[in-house]
């Protein structure tokens, strides 16, 4: 790994843990909510059938209200994310062509289906996340292909 790359690694890690506490931030308002605990609180019905006080809503559920009410910094997190898992596929496949594209495609089919995991969210945020992951997605196929279709570099010295 050069110095480079563990420079984008360091950076990313540190947007990523800004963009991870804001939406904590943000999404600790769900406390001030109870309306909203029976919609949004999906990991703390997973151990409980119903939120008694709020001190028992797990900090996850604010990652969750976060995203389906201000989808801004949850976006940029999982953006920050994304840069990281890929910029780790880059640094280990970059030798190898068809193992980047195939993780590539990996990538791109796991953005896909998550489009379709929040494709009936009635919410700002879940709409926002489905355009983010459907566009993710194709442009993640789109890339794989690219990467495994290019010319190769000893081509274009042949051709002048």
């Amino acid at each position: 790994m050069t110095f480079n790359h563990f420079l984008q690694m360091i950076i990313a890690a540190l947007f990523f843990m800004v963009f991870t506490f804001c939406t904590w931030y943000e999404g600790s308002e769900i406390v001030e909510r109870p309306w909203e605990w029976k919609y949004s609180t999906l990991f703390t019905h997973v151990n409980d059938e119903q939120a008694i006080d709020a001190v028992d809503i797990s900090n996850f559920d604010h990652f969750l209200y976060a995203a389906k009410f201000k989808p801004l910094f949850p976006l940029l997190m999982v953006l920050a994310a994304s840069y990281i898992i890929i910029l780790s596929g880059y640094i280990l496949f970059k030798r190898r062509i068809k193992k980047m594209a195939l993780f590539l495609l990996g990538f791109g089919v796991l953005f896909l289906f998550s489009s379709g995991f929040v494709s009936h969210s009635p919410t700002v945020g879940g709409n926002i996340f489905q355009a983010f992951f459907l566009i993710g997605g194709m442009i993640a196929i789109m890339a794989a292909a690219l990467y495994y279709y290019r010319i190769p570099r000893g081509f274009n010295t042949f051709m002048n």
